[in-house]
């Protein structure tokens, strides 16, 4: 006779919104940075001289489907 050993289901652990709300803002500003410089990095808004991260960006700017030339 095969007997059925119950397993412990976890619970769910509640978050508080003090906790998330640092790594919330901290992802959305990396974000932005990461969208400005594979978007907008280019020509007369350059905050870097040159067009190093333009061609180091520039595979990611088409996939994405920002126009660059």
């Amino acid at each position: 006779m095969a007997s059925s050993i119950p397993i412990p289901t976890p619970a769910p652990v509640a978050i508080p919104m003090r906790q998330l709300l640092p790594w919330t803002v901290f992802g959305v500003l990396l974000a932005a940075l990461l969208v400005y410089f594979v978007g907008a990095e280019e020509g007369a808004t350059s905050l870097v001289s040159g067009h190093s991260v333009h061609e180091f960006m520039h595979d990611g700017r088409h996939l994405l489907g920002f126009p660059c030339h």
